[in-house]
């Protein structure tokens, strides 16, 4: 017995390809694909989406093992890129869509690719196509905008797909509205996103790719001046520099490995670099959980931990041992990323909601101060 819509959800990351299929809200397949540094090593200096085909060849030798027929789906849905600013909600992938993606002006990510698979599958097999909560959300209050310099506005991107919907999750746990809850959220995996939540929106959040806490990859903030003075010293390009930011920094910078499991295997085994490095990371990202609770004024109902780096129980006590005066901490690790594209993409199958229009999305949801 079918419900007789099929879906198809896609989350392409740095370092794997995650997907699953679902007959309604019914979980039937879920692959997480793992690429290694050397499957990944033909891609390296080059862009993002040439990826493409590599990434989508896995997808579908793996439902043809599994016995799913690719005409099998009526809906295809991908993670959402580094796209202009929108409104949280399921939108139908479009050219326009698809245009802003491969000329990636806002930045080259692994999501990048989310929409680009599923229209190229979803044209296949006469399906549609769908992104929902893509990373470039936008819910802020105007006041989170100001950098300290008008010539640089603080862009928002985040972890928005599985930041929101745990927090719905937590909201459901405790039989309260959503819209009713003060929460700080901390996704916390390759890249970092700590989030205050108030009124149903996410009201400010750390940039993973340019701000807040190092990660297994990610510098997050650095000193300016420093950054200014090795940009200028010509020993490195533009896109050199950004890699040590954004794919070569964090832990894989200082202890050439972004496995936190392999971290954790060399303190255990009393390797004091290790220990400094993994310590500084958590230390900054309880940083980051405070600030984001100055902006709430202090009144939080719950501190959530969620994302791959949650599946440590050492992050996680170490995290609750400096944040848990805030409110009280809950983990929850991993993803709920692909049920949540699957339910964003059910929905509008359904006529329960109507799909949005990328093409229209030229402003952010309105936002009220405070609100």
């Amino acid at each position: 017995m079918t419900s007789g819509f099929r879906i198809l959800a896609l989350n392409p990351g740095a370092t794997s390809t995650k997907f699953a299929v679902y007959d309604g809200e019914h979980e039937l397949l879920t692959r997480t694909l793992r690429h290694g540094n050397q499957e990944l090593a033909a891609f390296k200096d080059k862009p993002i989406l040439d990826q493409f085909d590599f990434r989508s060849k896995v997808i579908e030798s793996e439902l043809e093992t599994a016995g799913f027929d690719l005409r099998s789906f009526q809906g295809i849905v991908g993670r959402g890129g580094l796209l202009k600013a929108l409104a949280s909600g399921t939108y139908t992938v479009t050219g326009a869509m698809l245009d802003d993606l491969r000329k990636a002006e806002r930045g080259e990510h692994a999501s990048n690719l989310g929409a680009i698979i599923a229209d190229a599958l979803a044209r296949r097999c006469g399906a549609r196509a769908f992104i929902v909560d893509p990373v470039s959300v936008d819910e802020w209050e105007d006041v989170a905008r100001l950098s300290g310099t008008p010539l640089i506005e603080r862009p928002c991107l985040s972890h928005a797909l599985n930041t929101k919907a745990v927090a719905k999750r937590f909201a459901r746990e405790q039989k309260r509205p959503y819209e009713q809850l003060c929460l700080v959220v901390a996704h916390i995996g390759s890249g970092n996103t700590v989030s205050a939540h108030r009124g149903g929106r996410m009201i400010d959040a750390t940039n993973s790719r340019e701000e807040g806490s190092m990660s297994p990859l990610r510098a997050g903030t650095v000193p300016a001046i420093k950054l200014v003075e090795l940009c200028f010293q010509g020993e490195k390009s533009a896109r050199e520099i950004e890699a040590l930011l954004c794919k070569e920094g964090g832990l894989n910078a200082y202890l050439g490995t972004s496995d936190l499991v392999e971290v954790e295997k060399r303190i255990a085994a009393g390797d004091a670099q290790a220990a400094l490095v993994f310590d500084a990371m958590v230390y900054q990202i309880a940083k980051d959980i405070g600030a984001m609770a100055t902006v709430l004024n202090g009144a939080v109902d719950a501190v959530l931990i969620t994302g791959g780096m949650a599946f440590s129980e050492l992050v996680v006590s170490r995290l609750r041992e400096r944040v848990e005066f805030i409110a009280p901490v809950h983990a929850y690790p991993g993803e709920d990323e692909l049920r949540a594209l699957a339910e964003g993409a059910l929905r509008v199958l359904r006529g329960e909601e109507t799909a949005r229009d990328y093409a229209a999305a030229d402003k952010k949801a309105p936002v009220v101060a405070g609100g």
